[in-house]
């Protein structure tokens, strides 16, 4: 039988199609969900992945089978389904495996207004709950059974996100789009396209906007810099002022300036927080830990207030909610917006960049200079025999030279100089993310090295990247 433990995750569900995750595993996870979240309606959706449209059927014949009605909005990007669920009010079931492998897929589950399930939210239950149906049958159907309806949702998607960033008046921009073959190939032609509404100031020039989850081009994860190469050369020869890379189910957006260059997360999160400030002055903004210290520097000076918090998106909306915060940004290029039911959307964040742009003359290099201000090393990770004990390590080590550290998650080590390191475990693999960020980029190739001599001693191997 299958251990539900090894699918279920901290914050959804991933597993290999067929093995791990399989029409019955859904149907069990689709009543565990209906049972512990009291739902009577729900509404789910599928990326491009070929199993996506079995699996969501399957678990709507679970959710049915114990009274709640379904509404299928079918292909989705992993934002669209949450708009879904802050539109309709309703608990909601996106099937992907975001950018793993195309044997994988997956589900993101929340309760009505996009609110996350998480582990410590209820996900715990449902898979121990959908456990023992594996083990002991499936619960008997209720008298009255849930019924299936279909909605397509994605032009009231691209409407509202219109609403929300008027792209109408900017100048005219070329935007290379690297979809990946994910779901922006589905979303991009009718939010920033004339597929839905009328056109825009934006000349498109898509790369792989063809649905296929097998990814035959490249994975779809703008994370890993070999991800990225296509859409820079496409940026430079287009002569285009920028280039958006998407992952597969396109809740993240990555950014390329005119040059080719990457922007990096951080000062995307600095320039929309200064955007979304301008329009709720004052209001608390969210940044996770591993985020450039530009960041809260930038919203203290444009009057917000930076709240700093764990990585991973249960901890970002749970710390919106409870702070009223209009914005947060993560290094991993999630953004969270309250206008959008405190989700992340990387669409939204685009268009903001979009705008910021288009709204004056000169190229997203000088744009973003101003919230580029140190130098960073991105993830790097290690593999490790004993994870506490490398942590341990590197807090010896440091100790005489720290002004500052902290358990917020993981260890982070500040120093005199403004620079700082953070090393996290990883919940799934025997790894260690390491981040580093210092003035220039050689006191951070410095600091890194040495931080990565401790880490990897004894010798084990590595490889950077991140999950």
């Amino acid at each position: 039988m299958i251990d539900l433990s090894e699918i279920v995750k901290a914050y959804d569900v991933r597993g290999i199609v067929g093995d791990q995750l399989t029409p019955e595993v859904a149907a069990a996870l689709g009543a565990a969900f209906v049972r512990v979240t009291g739902a009577e309606r729900l509404v789910a959706g599928h990326d491009m992945r070929d199993s996506g449209p079995g699996l969501l059927a399957a678990f709507a014949g679970g959710a049915m089978s114990q009274g709640a009605d379904v509404v299928s909005i079918g292909l989705a990007s992993t934002d669209l389904l949450y708009f879904a669920s802050g539109r309709l009010d309703l608990p909601g079931a996106m099937f992907t495996a975001s950018h793993n492998p195309a044997a994988y897929n997956g589900i993101k589950l929340c309760r009505a207004g996009a609110v996350p399930v998480g582990s410590d939210t209820g996900l715990v239950e449902i898979r121990e709950l959908a456990q023992r149906y594996l083990a002991e049958g499936q619960p008997a159907p209720v008298a009255r059974a849930g019924r299936r309806s279909e909605r397509d949702l994605l032009a009231d998607y691209a409407a509202y996100l219109r609403e929300l960033v008027d792209l109408s008046v900017i100048r005219e921009l070329t935007v290379v789009v690297d979809a990946g073959n994910g779901m922006g190939g589905y979303t991009v032609p009718a939010v920033l396209g004339d597929a839905a509404l009328a056109a825009l100031p934006l000349r498109i020039v898509p790369l792989y906007f063809e649905l296929d989850g097998s990814f035959p081009n490249h994975e779809a994860n703008p994370l890993d810099p070999k991800n990225l190469i296509d859409l820079q050369q496409a940026v430079v020869a287009h002569q285009a002022d920028l280039g958006l890379a998407f992952d597969g189910d396109a809740d993240r957006c990555f950014v390329i300036d005119a040059d080719g260059n990457p922007v990096s997360p951080s000062a995307i999160t600095a320039l929309v927080a200064v955007r979304e400030l301008a329009k709720a002055p004052g209001s608390p903004v969210i940044h996770n830990l591993i985020t450039s210290r530009a960041v809260p520097e930038i919203i203290t000076e444009h009057g917000g207030t930076p709240v700093r918090t764990r990585v991973g998106h249960s901890y970002i909306k749970a710390e919106m909610a409870a702070s009223g915060a209009v914005f947060g940004g993560e290094h991993s290029a999630h953004y969270y917006f309250r206008d959008f039911w405190r989700a992340d959307t990387g669409m939204l964040a685009a268009m903001h960049v979009l705008a910021a742009l288009g709204e004056q003359p000169r190229p997203l290099a000088e744009l973003t200079a101003g919230y580029e201000r140190y130098a960073a090393s991105g993830e790097i990770n290690s593999q490790v025999a004993d994870q506490a004990e490398r942590v341990a390590a590197i807090r010896a080590h440091f100790a005489d030279r720290a002004v500052s550290a902290d358990e917020l998650d993981g260890l982070t080590v500040g120093f005199a100089d403004g620079s700082w390191l953070n090393v996290r475990a990883s919940n799934t693999e025997p790894l260690l993310r390491l981040n580093v960020e210092a003035g220039d980029a050689t006191a951070m190739a410095a600091l890194r090295d040495e931080a990565l001599a401790v880490i990897r001693e004894p010798a084990a191997g590595s490889r950077r990247g991140s999950a």
